[in-house]
């Protein structure tokens, strides 16, 4: 059994080749525009729906579905059919809806301050578990439409390099999504970053920076030791000059550790010239990194001092801190058969 997603428009008609064309539209019209599953799709023949569900369905089984900010929030786990176990998060907004997904389950990156990190890698994702997720989502979120995808779930986006390359084509050509609305974060695979230039897409992307000097940098995030900032910065100028497309830095604050008048010196410094944004993340709390984050009053005072500098900075609101939601505390790791978080497992709730 694969998902349907795996599936473009012309592998469809390829597919369903000994039936009208319209057919394999029908499909696809079905699954991508309206948002529904195979056996929902009330305008194709029974035998054609009993055909198709002996060959496709679901990746994605719930395992816990919670909410959190009045709802507004929603995370779930889901288990893949190897065992394998992932999470996304819903969050709906007064003027978008926004869908973060996962492509890995786990991370290699072995950022010290992330619990995805923190929980090891598991595997790459194929393109319909990634596709499964955004549509889940934007079955959940309707009426209202799904705007904004952001790969900030779990793992690396680029290190999954050509699955990522071809959902994000995908949900621009078949979902009709602006390439401006989709996000990728990264941090920082440098050659990964170049030939995302050129892809022709002109996505958002988000490299998870930290810290602006390579002692520290190495520290919190060990791909710093294979792609050092200066190469990290050839990346990012090559974004800039073959997008056109302003990028931004991902900056959790950590107390004593990044959070110093010196970081924000060697911050300006480095993104200045790129007239890049800077986005400041209080350091969401994970279980296997206690080192507390900043102060709420030295993020205000860290935001003015970049601004003081001339660096266009803004704080991200911690949406989903409750439920282990927000940035750096996806993790989900199995127990035997049963999925267990990492925020359970550290006795919270």
């Amino acid at each position: 059994m694969v998902s349907p997603y795996e599936l473009t428009l012309d592998e469809w008609r390829e597919r369903l080749a000994h039936y009208p064309r319209f057919r394999a539209d029908q499909v696809w019209r079905g699954l991508w525009q309206e948002g529904r599953e195979l056996h929902e799709l009330s305008s194709v023949p029974r035998a054609l729906r009993d055909e198709l569900a002996g060959e496709y369905s679901s990746q994605l089984v719930v395992e816990s579905r919670v909410e959190s900010d009045h709802g507004s929030t929603v995370k779930w786990a889901f288990r893949l059919p190897d065992g394998a176990s992932i999470e996304t998060v819903l969050m709906v907004y007064d003027d978008r809806v926004t869908v973060c997904v996962s492509s890995q389950a786990g991370c290699a990156m072995g950022c010290t301050f992330c619990a995805t990190g923190q929980a090891g890698f598991t595997r790459h994702l194929s393109e319909g578990e990634v596709l499964e997720q955004v549509m889940f989502a934007a079955r959940t979120a309707a009426p209202r439409r799904l705007s904004n995808v952001v790969f900030m779930g779990m793992g690396e986006p680029l290190a999954n390099y050509a699955v990522t390359s071809r959902v994000l084509r995908r949900l621009h050509d078949d979902r009709g999504l602006s390439a401006r609305h989709l996000t990728v974060s990264t941090v920082g695979v440098a050659p990964a970053i170049e030939r995302l230039a050129r892809e022709g897409l002109p996505v958002t992307l988000a490299v998870s920076l930290h810290a602006a000097n390579d002692e520290t940098r190495s520290q919190l995030v060990p791909l710093n030791r294979r792609y050092p900032l200066s190469r990290l910065r050839e990346a990012c100028e090559t974004w800039v000059e073959v997008t056109g497309r302003r990028l931004s830095f991902e900056w959790a604050l950590i107390d004593g550790v990044n959070d110093t008048d010196r970081a924000v010196d060697e911050l300006s410094a480095f993104a200045w010239d790129l007239r890049a944004h800077v986005n400041l993340i209080p350091l969401n709390p994970t279980p296997g990194y206690l080192v507390r984050g900043s102060s709420r009053e030295r993020v205000r005072e860290f935001r003015d001092q970049l601004r003081e500098r001339g660096i266009n900075v803004s704080v991200r609101d911690t949406r989903g801190r409750s439920i282990a939601a927000a940035c750096g505390q996806l993790a989900y790791v199995t127990e035997g058969r049963r999925g267990v978080s990492l925020r359970t497992r550290a006795g919270t709730s």
